[in-house]
């Protein structure tokens, strides 16, 4: 029979107990060190040895024990079904324009940045920082009253050659979520926003420059996830200047986005630099739609009005014996408004922790 462990616990004085826990503890602590030490120097003459022990003991996390997801490509590359759909989907989204270099590729997008009725001043301080992130942006306050809600302001911003409007709300003077539509025919998204900080908070940050940043889409892994990076893509001139040398990250780990932007720079042959230059916030995708906003049916695109209905003519007379027959409506030509979700975001679809959407 093997002896029984030694536990400090069966030591009846307080003051030795102590002092036999906290040595049985070093040794242990010791002796996990001098294997750390030993392994390291044998890895140091092996690097084969360091990459198996690397490649067996991969942590299990819930970025990848996530949930099977049918819209989710796979690393290894999309079957041969799966590809000619996924094919099919970008030539046909409303981002096509863009990627086949219809425009001049050297033109940043133009992009209205507005805000929420009567915002506070930390919103126009965010949107200040937004104006210098996007290169073709534009600020324009949005005034009170009727006749400024979100659908006439995408017609006004479509009939002047926008490609984007960005609408920044706040909640409690403080921004709290982002509504991007994209012009004319949209879609609409919208992302909650969190973990605001302005570069004037980022200790040590560069400053900006008017150069065309790259950007950087991470782990945007399903159907959904593609069509979200597609449309972030869409607010930046698709040929960056690299004299710039800023660089544009948006990282999706467990469907929060993280926005970041920095500058990099060559130490050496062998190693970068990153300075930060802000700023940086987080966004959580909630919906997606199809076209534009409800009263989007009321707008006038550009500067034209509606002209006004022609006159009825006459009714012919009827004998009062005769039924009097409804007229036939008039067919009528408006922006597309068809507010279909393609996604929306509900407590009931997170079955659990490794339930992932983009």
């Amino acid at each position: 029979m093997a002896p029984a462990r030694f536990q400090p616990s069966s030591i009846k004085n307080k003051i030795k107990r102590e002092e036999v826990s906290r040595k049985l503890k070093k040794s242990k602590s010791q002796a996990k060190l001098q294997k750390r030490l030993d392994q390291a120097k044998v890895e140091a003459n092996d690097p084969a040895a360091k990459k198996k022990r690397i490649s067996e003991n991969v942590p299990r996390t819930l970025d990848n024990t996530r949930e099977a997801d049918p819209a989710m490509l796979s690393a290894a590359g999309p079957s041969s079904a799966q590809h000619a759909e996924f094919s099919n989907d970008i030539a046909s989204d409303p981002f096509a324009d863009y990627f086949n270099f219809t425009l001049d590729p050297t033109i940043p997008p133009k992009v209205l940045i507005t805000t929420s009725a009567k915002s506070s001043k930390g919103t126009y301080e965010f949107c200040d920082e937004l104006v210098g992130v996007f290169p073709g942006a534009e600020f324009i306050r949005r005034k009170k009253g009727k006749g400024f809600e979100m659908g006439r302001i995408a017609g006004w911003a479509a009939g002047r050659g926008y490609k984007h409007l960005l609408v920044v709300n706040e909640d409690m003077k403080k921004p709290n979520a982002i509504t991007l539509v994209h012009l004319p025919n949209g879609p609409m998204a919208y992302f909650k926003l969190t973990s605001i900080e302005l570069t004037k908070q980022i200790y040590g940050h560069a400053r900006a420059t008017p150069h065309n940043p790259e950007l950087v889409l991470n782990n945007f892994s399903t159907t959904l996830g593609h069509g979200v990076g597609r449309m972030f893509q869409t607010l930046f001139p698709p040929l960056p200047e690299f004299q710039g040398r800023q660089v544009v990250a948006l990282h999706n780990q467990r469907d929060f986005l993280f926005f970041r932007r920095h500058r990099y720079a060559f130490r050496s042959p062998e190693k970068v630099a990153l300075q930060e230059i802000g700023p940086r916030f987080t966004l959580k995708l909630r919906w997606l739609k199809r076209g534009l906003a409800s009263n989007a049916l009321e707008i006038n695109v550009g500067t034209e009005e509606l002209p006004e209905p022609p006159e009825e003519p006459p009714m012919p007379e009827q004998d009062e014996e005769s039924e009097m027959k409804p007229p036939e409506p008039l067919p009528v030509s408006n922006p597309p408004k068809d507010n279909e979700y393609i996604w929306r975001w509900k407590p009931e679809l997170e079955t659990t922790r490794k339930t992932f959407f983009l």
